[in-house]
């Protein structure tokens, strides 16, 4: 899939997303990179075998005290490892979907602990 196909799709789960979440997106930049660096599988604690389809880098909202003047927080969706985990576009529409609120989450405070006993 081309780079811009790719980003439309986390285009358009961004904007499926409610209202509410939307309003509640301060100070984020949501990317799209083809793979994570090995800065990036640091940052999440992932090796290099594993599979890394996002990342959240920034202060949670939950966390945020004195919060100003500072960078974006980040969210990062890896198209090259989406791909690889997809046989068909429909797959790929509802990983980047899952992917996209699952670093998101992190962006409300939401820890993958939690994530995972909600089943996301």
């Amino acid at each position: 899939m081309k780079l811009s196909q790719f980003e439309e799709l986390v285009r358009k789960a961004l904007a499926g997303l409610p209202q509410e979440f939307l309003d509640r997106m301060d100070n984020v930049d949501v990317l799209v990179e083809q793979w994570p660096s090995a800065e990036d599988l640091l940052e999440a604690g992932v090796s290099p075998d594993e599979t890394l389809l996002g990342l959240y880098v920034g202060i949670p909202l939950t966390e945020r005290e004195g919060y100003n003047m500072a960078l974006p927080d980040k969210i990062t969706i890896y198209q090259g490892p989406i791909e690889d985990q997809c046989q068909t576009e429909a797959e790929m529409v509802t990983e980047v979907r899952g992917t996209v609120v699952h670093e998101l989450a992190h962006h409300f405070g939401i820890d993958d602990d939690q994530l995972t006993a909600w089943g996301l």
